[in-house]
């Protein structure tokens, strides 16, 4: 009896713990997609390990600007959306819907085609990869819908989970099963610098900072964190964990990835680089390595579409809510899953951008990166202006003057990538 209740409360305990992570593990998951483990490969290859420190220092400014989010959440009981348009009023309204519409086409495209095509290499049945690609895209486009319109928040975080699961074990695995100088990981993680002075030295590092841990999704946050139930200021310190929790897991990916690139040739874009790093695996250490590699990047890809479908409706919904409405409305209105504007966006935005597949992987996620830095910047901007007064989220929740330092610097940094990823 006594085994028995000890054996309840730890998985209680398991539980609450697991609870108490879920929505940094979310943003986790879901900023992590074939873009991002295409780009730290790639760093890799071209680098090497002496750049490790800039996914330590991307995952952190993604940490800062996510932070900042959930205190003006959580200070205010307004989500960050609502908090804009109340104090930038209809142009960034209008500006938003702008940058929504087509953020979503491109962004959804990418996700069907990097689920679509590490599907056909694990299941070939098709003999043009391309055809494979499609056909497999959109089966996950339309499974996504269904798994999210059958099961709710309760159900996605439920195979998000597992999918989070599945991509730690493996994709953190892969780098053990190859020899590794460790000294020289521990090196590039703790000494910051470029091998080389080139531009394109400069570029990849640059697209490695600001490549890790999502844009547009870090907003998903804020409804993640209330479908928690995570209110008032109490729960801040809550959301600081998760999120360390989360970052340090992008971070971790992100490392790995690039000790990947740095071990074996890489070729191709996107999720064409993914399978082609799956095969020199193969060749080099065993079929084995393969298919564990292939494992952890399918669970981070379909994790990203599921992250995606799921929270972007929740941005689209709350947007509308805020231009149909007066201000008392407002801040009475929760958008919510079953709400019909929610579900006419999660359909559209599962139907749509299928017609993106027929294109190539690379030019997606060229013009979906290009679209995604553009953002960067406005969040840092907003979180400045927001939480800089007092008078809006309380003296506690006001940014501190290194926070206030380190999001001008994100501000900055995310000017100049988006500026170096236009062509």
């Amino acid at each position: 009896m006594a085994d028995d209740t000890a054996n309840t409360r730890t998985a209680n305990g398991r539980q609450s713990c697991l609870r108490t992570l879920l929505p940094g593990l979310l943003v986790a998951a879901t900023g992590v997609g074939a873009g991002d483990l295409a780009t730290a490969s790639l760093t890799g290859a071209h680098l090497g390990v002496a750049i490790l420190w800039a996914v330590v220092v991307g995952a952190f400014l993604k940490f800062v600007l996510t932070e900042g989010l959930g205190r003006w959440q959580l200070a205010t009981g307004k989500t960050f959306l609502e908090g804009c348009a109340e104090h930038m009023g209809v142009p960034f309204l209008i500006a938003f819907f702008a940058y929504l519409f087509p953020w979503s086409f491109f962004v959804g495209s990418a996700m069907m085609s990097a689920c679509g095509a590490t599907m056909h290499a694990w299941l070939p049945f098709f003999e043009d990869a391309s055809t494979g690609k499609i056909i497999y895209g959109i089966g996950h486009g339309i499974a996504g819908v269904l798994l999210i319109r059958a099961g709710g928040y309760r159900l996605f975080s439920r195979v998000m989970s597992v999918c989070i699961g599945l991509m730690f074990v493996t994709v953190i695995t892969a780098p053990v099963l190859q020899p590794v100088d460790w000294a020289a990981v521990l090196r590039g993680l703790i000494v910051p610098r470029i091998p080389d002075v080139s531009p394109e030295a400069r570029s990849w590092t640059i697209a490695l900072m600001g490549g890790v841990g999502g844009t547009l999704t870090v907003l998903c946050y804020g409804y993640w964190i209330r479908e928690e139930g995570r209110t008032g200021k109490t729960a801040a310190q809550t959301c600081r964990i998760d999120l360390g929790a989360g970052y340090t897991m992008t971070a971790l990916f992100g490392i790995a990835m690039v000790i990947i690139g740095s071990q074996v040739t890489v070729e191709g874009k996107g999720a064409t680089l993914i399978i082609d790093i799956s095969d020199r695996l193969g060749n080099t250490i065993g079929a084995y390595a393969k298919w564990v590699f292939l494992a952890g990047a399918y669970g981070a890809v379909f994790s990203s579409l599921l992250g995606v479908w799921q929270s972007v409706p929740y941005i689209f919904a709350d947007v509308v809510s805020l231009t149909m409405r007066d201000n008392d409305e407002k801040r009475a209105v929760r958008v919510s899953e079953n709400s019909a504007t929610y579900r006419t966006y999660l359909y559209l935005l599962a139907t749509i951008p299928m017609f993106g597949l027929f294109y190539g992987f690379g030019a997606m996620q060229k013009i979906y990166a290009v679209i995604g830095a553009c953002f960067m910047p406005f969040l840092a901007f907003a979180l400045l202006y927001l939480n800089g007064h007092s008078n809006w989220v309380g003296r506690e929740f006001k940014n501190r003057p290194i926070t206030s330092l380190i999001l001008g610097g994100i501000l900055l940094f995310f000017l100049y990538a988006g500026w170096q990823e236009i062509p």
